[in-house]
């Protein structure tokens, strides 16, 4: 039987130890913290950054979204209804869902690489460039069957009753037969790109 000074550290007790030995400046303890306070801090400035790039303000800083889909916008229903309801650019051009939310954010760096490289930066080069980007947008708005108007519209809530003979008579069908938001309300908060036919 050993006795207690020769017996050994439990494991328990030997990765304390090993925690907080020094290695050749810091215990490895005070670098897990270290690193565990320094990956928070990044987690929430990239978050923040997300969010702070979801702002109109931010959407409408650069001349070309101003002074285009902006305005348009601003006279939309979208913006300006008797409910005071006002959907943002974030919502319905960016995903609620992280994953995809992240995946959109990159694909919109294709904005900004048009803005920097001055091939969008004038009003007729934006419009030269319109129907391209808005087919874009509504390719991958069909592609999440219109989730971003889902987030607020909702078919199951719809009172049909209470709408115009003519949405009603649209809106019913349509769902029916599973269509999705975008097929039928491209133009709804932007004007439509003119069309080359």
């Amino acid at each position: 039987m050993a006795s207690e000074t020769t017996r050994q550290p439990g494991v328990t007790r030997r990765m304390w130890r090993w925690l907080w030995s020094p290695t050749a400046r810091f215990g490895w303890g005070v670098i897990f913290v270290a690193g565990g306070i320094a990956g928070v801090m990044l987690w929430g400035g990239f978050n923040w950054a997300m969010e702070a790039s979801n702002s109109p303000k931010f959407c409408l800083s650069c001349h070309e979204m101003a002074d285009n889909v902006g305005e348009e916008w601003v006279r939309s229903t979208h913006y300006n209804n008797p409910s005071g309801v006002r959907a943002t650019c974030a919502d319905c051009h960016v995903p609620k869902d992280w994953f995809p939310k992240v995946v959109r954010k990159i694909k919109a760096s294709r904005e900004l690489y048009g803005h920097f490289t001055g091939v969008i930066d004038t009003p007729e080069k934006f419009r030269a460039h319109r129907a391209e980007m808005a087919e874009r947008v509504w390719a991958e708005m069909t592609a999440s069957d219109s989730q971003e108007c889902r987030n607020c519209h909702s078919e199951h809530a719809m009172n049909f009753e209470e709408q115009s003979a003519r949405s009603r008579e649209k809106m019913v069908p349509g769902i029916e037969e599973g269509k999705t938001c975008i097929e039928c309300h491209k133009g709804i908060a932007h004007r439509l790109p003119p069309r080359d036919d």
